[in-house]
């Protein structure tokens, strides 16, 4: 009876089971909104099933009956979930509910054991531990399996309910726990590498939630952690998704952190905004506290802190820049934080931005990247600026950060709307302003003043040393911060415009003015000078004024008891460098080098002509030309870009001195090649129709140099600029010629500009500017195509071990888009361009088509080449409308290619009569009367049919049509090549010929035989049946006999007879006695035709070598 009770419970339980699991995993797959009552309602019933145990004999313990009709009935629906495919939602919320579950009964079983604990009783393995590793046990079985969407369900799972599962390694099964967990952790990282994204997704997921139980002590050497796999994925997986899913489950720490900023540069827009919004900007402080979090700014590097607000306020997509900007504005809230009071109180500004303090944390020398970050938020922040306010207190204790907030303040101000209004009612008056410009101004030469001083007196130490630097180079970014501060400020105060004047003209005019100030200060001045005449009029005068007071203070220290007001009855000339003192010399050339930036400055700041400004002509006779002349690097560099200045506002100038920079440009060092060939390119840019109107041969002769340069082995920075320069050039429509394009692609697709980014994006954008503006364009890519070809097939025949080039293939699909009018056509109706000008030629890939069955028709293109311009020419746009003449033309050209040089490659013979098949259905009605010959008659056609009557056919022995192979069969012509595998008489050092002549005689005709082995070359020529005729062979001469002992056994040899349609097979046995029979024939008749000379032995006795080599022979056999 109890055994048949048992039973009756476990059916019983059974029918409930299969009968309650259903309708709860019904319910949750309708809505989440259910889940916690199904799983109270599941977990009841596994309790209840718990119970149900069956006794083992002799007291061994209980059979788990209950348990395991639970498992099986919740495995048996979670099967057919399985094989649903992503997307599903209902099989979603099935998943989410068995993990939820999982999570469930192990958070009931660590209740339970707690109690234990606290009554001591003994702990017992628990229900939801045992369900746990059957689970999993089961999902294993899904890793490998064939349907890839039973292996995204299974990963689902497991990613879901991967979080619970330490509560698995309790009790006894401690050590099954960690072999379940290796299994887990060796299956996941197997499917790391799945071909489905979707399974990948799920993979990272689940690895990120093992990462942190990771130990790398139990790994073997060599062997990756989890968190290096999931790093690496991030890093280099091609599924977007996949990056994606591994970023947003990576812990943020110092470890992860250099990989994660280097999506910043990612190519997906999603993650690239994922990183600063959910990543960068969620991670700044510690959650739910004001800890400095992973991604606070002070725990990055200056550099760190460059790359991300370069990378994100520099994006494309403007997604991208409002994530960046919204992590700076959390960056700033985060430093604010941390300002004491007294601090914001002495600085006089509303800190509470937390401006001031963020910039510290920036290089401000790099002056691009900090003025987008304070303009991001400025904008993005509007109440930062609008509450922003300057006392006279910030301005008496300005630092480079708070002069450089007020700066970019005033910028943002003039920018905007009604910002106006607001500088006005923060900013000092103009007369103010130039007072503390003056104030710092004098500090600096205090400053400068009290180190030289020091530097006499005493050895400085290196912290002494420092110190000095750091004040001399902060008063240097105030004063730079406050003079571009002052060109926007509001100059209709005369007295404040004539204050900041007169500040400004005597800041130019001191020696110790630093030359970071020098350009800062011209536009200063530039804005209060009512026009060009009168900036260079002052610009002059402060020259000589330098130049003048130099000398005059030699002079002075020459005669030092001469009385000043007294007039000199004879003037001394200047004192020539060479009677100079070190010193003297040197303060000499720092004043002429000061004089030469200014000009630099001045000229880069006027679009006036030489000759409307004559006070120009002392600087250049006196000062540029002798600097021109000079030895001395720097002064050259300097004199060389002031006379290019010179030469963009004066014609005649320009026309005289090009040769002379171009002939600089070829022999100086890189640092002065890059400056000069920036000139080069502005003379050429703005006197082009000077050139051309003087003389038409100097503008050809200085690009061919230029190219000349190019072709040179320059740095990558001389290198980028002619290829910037060069396309300039080509885009304006100055260069027409083809060769300056052919360079430009090479130097595109070269190995050795593989790492010059410069010049890479720069050609990227070029040749897509190029070709999709003008069909006139399209022609020149389509005419340079095959030269072009030529070229780079030539540079990759002579690249060394290692270097790689693109394929041919690559190449011809780079001409099919840039040649392909639809893209044109597309870019100019972008435009709105109407003309007949920029209208596309729909037939310029039917050109190149008719180019390339020419260029096949002449020869001379490898296996390779053939194959890459048959699959390009199934890819050309061929338009329906072509014209009937072009159609015609190339049905010749195809028609002569088949005719007279027929392909022989299979794949690419498949190509060609495609597009062949192609071109006759598409022109069918066109081609339908078309007669070669009346062809022949039209005049405009005679080019064509001469070169086509030019082209010598292949030899008709050494083709053979299909037609042809299939009734002759395996017949074919080889030639006879010397082969130990043949048998034969001659002797090692005897031609093929000889071997034929000595065997089967002059007056006999030889009969063929197939081949029995070819070598490399042979066998890569087999598809193309090339066939190779037998030489006529020579006069008998002498031949050595091998002894008996030396001659191996010949192969099987079967003769097929040339004439004959079938052969019979001869036996082994009588072909080795024939073989040699005739072999014995043939050496009597050759020992006959010898002349009659008496030896001692069968061998000259003159030659010992070869009586050596013959017992070498002998001895080997």
């Amino acid at each position: 009876m109890p055994g048949r009770t048992l039973q009756a419970d476990a059916a019983a339980l059974r029918d409930k089971v299969n009968t309650q699991v259903p309708k709860i995993l019904e319910q949750a797959q309708i809505t989440t909104a259910n889940h916690q009552k199904n799983l109270v309602a599941l977990h009841k019933l596994q309790e209840e099933a718990a119970q149900c145990e069956e006794p083992l004999r002799k007291g061994r313990g209980v059979k788990l009956v209950g348990e395991k009709i639970f498992e099986e009935a919740v495995l048996q629906m979670l099967m057919r979930v399985l094989p649903i495919k992503k997307g599903v939602v209902q099989a979603d919320r099935v998943v989410k509910f068995v993990a939820q579950y999982i999570r469930f009964v192990n958070e009931k079983a660590g209740e339970a054991r707690n109690g234990q604990e606290t009554e001591g009783d003994d702990e017992e393995e628990p229900t939801a531990s045992r369900f746990t590793a059957r689970l999993l046990k089961f999902l294993f079985k899904g890793f490998l399996s064939k349907d890839k969407s039973v292996r995204y369900r299974v990963l689902q799972t497991v990613a879901e309910m991967v979080s619970h599962l330490g509560e698995v390694e309790h009790g006894d099964e401690l050590s099954r726990s960690e072999d379940i967990y290796s299994e887990l952790r060796s299956l996941l990282l197997d499917r790391v590498h799945d071909k489905e994204s979707t399974v990948r997704v799920q993979v990272v997921i689940a690895l990120s939630k093992l990462a942190g139980s990771d130990d790398p002590s139990d790994l073997e050497d060599g062997e990756q952690t989890i968190l290096e796999v999931l790093l690496d994925t991030l890093e280099h997986d091609s599924s977007s998704d996949v990056r994606r899913a591994a970023l947003l489950n990576i812990d943020v720490n110092s470890e992860t952190l250099p990989i994660i900023l280097g999506r910043t540069r990612d190519t997906d827009t999603t993650i690239r905004k994922l990183v600063y919004s959910a990543v960068l900007e969620t991670n700044v402080t510690v959650k739910d506290t004001e800890d400095m979090g992973p991604t606070h700014p002070r725990a990055f590097t200056i550099a760190q802190r460059e790359s991300i607000i370069r990378n994100g306020l520099g994006d494309r997509e403007p997604s991208v820049r409002a994530a960046a900007a919204s992590l700076l504005g959390a960056w700033v809230d985060a430093v604010e934080e941390q300002i004491p009071k007294d601090e914001e109180e002495k600085q006089g500004v509303k800190v509470e931005s937390g401006l001031v303090e963020l910039l510290k944390m920036l290089d401000l020398n790099q002056q691009e990247y900090p003025v987008d970050a304070v303009m991001s938020i400025f904008v993005s922040r509007t109440e930062i600026f609008d509450t922003m306010t300057f006392s006279s207190a910030y301005w008496e204790n300005l630092t480079p950060e708070t002069a450089f907030l007020a700066r970019v303040f005033v910028d943002h101000g003039r920018a905007i709307d009604e910002g106006d209004a607001r500088l006005d009612s923060v900013l000092p008056v103009v007369t103010e302003m130039a007072f503390r410009i003056q104030a710092v101004y004098n500090k600096l030469d205090d400053d400068i003043t009290a180190e030289e001083e020091a530097r006499l007196l005493q050895d400085l130490t290196e912290e002494e040393k420092t110190k000095y630097e750091d004040a001399r180079l902060a008063d240097e970014a105030i004063i730079g911060e406050l003079l571009q501060l002052a060109v926007n400020l509001d100059y209709s105060d005369e007295i404040g415009r004539r204050s900041m004047f007169q500040l400004v003209r005597d800041m130019l005019s001191k020696e110790r003015l630093p030359q970071s100030l020098l350009n800062k200060c011209l536009d200063v001045l530039r804005k209060l000078s009512d026009n060009e005449r009168d900036l260079i009029r002052v610009v002059v005068e402060l020259v000589q004024d330098l130049r003048d007071r130099a000398r005059v203070d030699d002079e002075e220290e020459d005669d030092p008891a001469k009385d000043p007001d007294e007039t000199p009855v004879i003037v001394r000339p200047p004192k020539p460098p060479r009677e100079k003192t070190a010193e003297e010399q040197q303060r000499s050339d720092n004043i002429d080098l000061k004089c030469l930036l200014l000009c630099i400055g001045m000229l880069e700041r006027v679009n006036g002509t030489l000759e409307d400004n004559s006070t120009l002509d002392g600087i250049l006779q006196e000062l540029i030309i002798p600097s021109v002349k000079r030895k001395e690097f720097i002064f050259r560099e300097k004199g060389l870009i002031s006379l290019g200045l010179c030469c963009l506002i004066a014609k005649r100038l320009a026309l005289n001195t090009l040769n002379l920079f171009v002939g600089q440009a070829l022999n100086s060092p890189e640092a002065l090649q890059t400056s000069l060939l920036q000139v080069i390119f502005d003379v050429l840019m703005v006197h082009e129709a000077d050139f051309h109107r003087e003389n038409e041969e100097i503008f050809p002769g200085v690009v061919a140099k230029l190219i000349g340069l190019l072709a040179s082995e320059t740095s990558d920075k001389v290198r980028a600029l002619l290829c910037i320069g060069l396309s300039k050039l080509i885009l304006a429509g100055m260069i027409t010629k083809d060769d300056p394009v052919i360079y430009l692609i090479q130097n595109y697709l070269s190995p050795m500009t593989a790492d010059n980014q410069e010049l890479r994006q720069c050609l990227t954008f070029f040749f897509q500017v190029f070709c999709y503006s003008s069909p006139v364009h399209q022609e020149t890519m389509r005419r340079i195509f095959l030269p072009t070809y030529k070229a780079l097939k030539e540079n990759r025949a002579s690249l060394d071990d290692g270097d790689e080039m693109v394929s041919s293939a690559q190449i011809a699909a780079l001409f099919l888009d840039w040649t392909d009018p639809h893209k044109l056509r597309q870019a100019v109706d972008a435009q709105g361009k109407t003309d007949a000008k920029h209208q596309a030629n729909m037939s310029v890939q039917l050109d190149l088509a008719i180019d390339i069955v020419r260029c096949l028709l002449k020869g001379n293109w490898e296996k390779e080449d053939k194959k890459v311009f048959c699959q390009m020419l199934g890819k050309l746009h061929i338009p329906d409308d072509a014209a009937d003449d072009k159609v015609k033309e190339l049905k010749v050209l195809m028609h002569a290619l088949r005719s007279r040089r027929p392909i022989r490659d299979t794949t690419t013979n498949n190509s060609f009569t495609k597009f062949e098949t192609a071109v006759a259905k598409k022109f069918e009605k066109q081609l339908e009367d078309f007669s070669e010959e009346e062809y022949r008659k039209l005049e405009q056609l005679e080019e064509l049919f001469e070169f086509l009557d030019s082209i010598i056919p292949d030899d008709d022995d050494d083709e053979i049509s299909i037609d042809e192979r299939r009734r002759k069969g395996k017949k074919r012509r080889v030639s006879l090549l010397r082969s130990e595998s043949i048998m034969t008489t001659t002797t090692e050092n005897e031609d093929a010929s000889s071997v034929g002549s000595s065997r089967w005689g002059r007056s006999k005709p030889r009969s063929k035989r197939p081949r029995l082995s070819k070598s490399d070359a042979e066998s890569d020529d087999d598809d193309d049946d090339e066939i190779t005729e037998l030489p006529t062979p020579p006069v008998p001469t002498r031949t050595l006999p091998k002894r008996s002992a030396a001659m191996k056994k010949p192969p099987s040899v079967i003769y097929v007879d040339s004439d004959d349609d079938e052969y019979t097979p001869v036996p082994r046995s009588k072909q080795t006695s024939l073989a040699r029979v005739k072999e014995d024939q043939d050496l009597d008749a050759e020992l006959d035709a010898m002349p009659d000379t008496t030896f001692d032995s069968i061998m000259d006795a003159d030659s010992q070598d070869e009586e050596e080599e013959v017992n070498d022979l002998l001895a080997e056999d």
